[in-house]
């Protein structure tokens, strides 16, 4: 896990047993938005595909078990079992999971030898359609320079800015918070005791990312599910951190 301490500060109807919202940084939010980089087979593949609801287990175990005489000589069946994680726009994003971070690969280019010729490939094995010569050539890819940005406090990478205090729902929507959406939040809740509310601060490590991860894919009660309902049991725990190499 990233070293930095992520946590939040959940508002919660003890009459009731369940979260009303969180108040929350921008790491927890970047975190949160952080899940649609990860591809299809990476969150199978860390979520014990057994486990999960769906059909998606069934046809990750499909594919592993499939034996390679029956793949194509070009293909891998990583690329489906455990895809790469694109690097979106170099955004340093916390809590990130393990083997997760690291696994973005650039892809690389190639051309023939013929300066007329204009074509491009992937594969340094391809042939090109003008000459007829191997494209074995590798070619440099560069990135579009990013725009300028002025440093200050906001801009410390991520998705969002670092100034803010976000609020999030049970269900995980995300707003910026301000006392006017906290009370209004309140009302639309139907809250009438606020002697039953309560605040409680938790950190968040690799157990209850997890748990995020699961129960944003399967529930409508996220927070409560994870903070207030032990969503994950100690096996489960224990078999996935097997998977990821914690």
């Amino acid at each position: 896990m990233a070293a930095t301490k992520v946590s939040l500060k959940l508002l919660i109807d003890k009459t009731k047993q369940r979260v009303l919202v969180a108040e929350a940084d921008n790491k927890f939010v970047d975190f949160l938005f952080s899940i649609f980089t990860l591809p299809v087979g990476t969150v199978t593949r860390l979520l014990q595909k057994q486990n999960m609801a769906g059909c998606l287990g069934n046809l990750h175990k499909s594919v592993e078990n499939l034996s390679d005489i029956y793949i194509q000589p070009e293909q891998d069946k990583g690329i489906l079992t455990d895809p790469k994680v694109a690097n979106i726009s170099g955004a340093k994003v916390p809590l990130l999971l393990p083997r997760v971070e690291h696994s973005y690969t650039p892809r690389k280019f190639y051309r023939c030898r013929e300066i007329y010729c204009n074509y491009v490939a992937s594969d340094p094995r391809a042939i090109c359609s003008s000459c007829k010569t191997l494209m074995s050539n590798e070619v440099r890819y560069v990135e579009y320079p990013p725009k300028d940005i002025k440093a200050s406090s906001s801009s410390v990478g991520g998705y969002v800015k670092g100034v803010i205090t976000y609020m999030v729902m049970d269900d995980l929507e995300v707003k910026p918070m301000s006392a006017i959406s906290s009370i209004s939040l309140l009302t639309e809740l139907n809250v009438t005791d606020l002697g039953a509310v309560e605040e409680k601060v938790v950190d968040l490590g690799m157990d209850e990312v997890l748990s995020l991860l699961e129960a944003s894919l399967q529930s409508k009660t996220v927070l409560t599910d994870v903070f207030l309902q032990n969503h994950f049991d100690n096996d489960r725990i224990e078999i996935i951190k097997d998977i990821v190499g914690a």
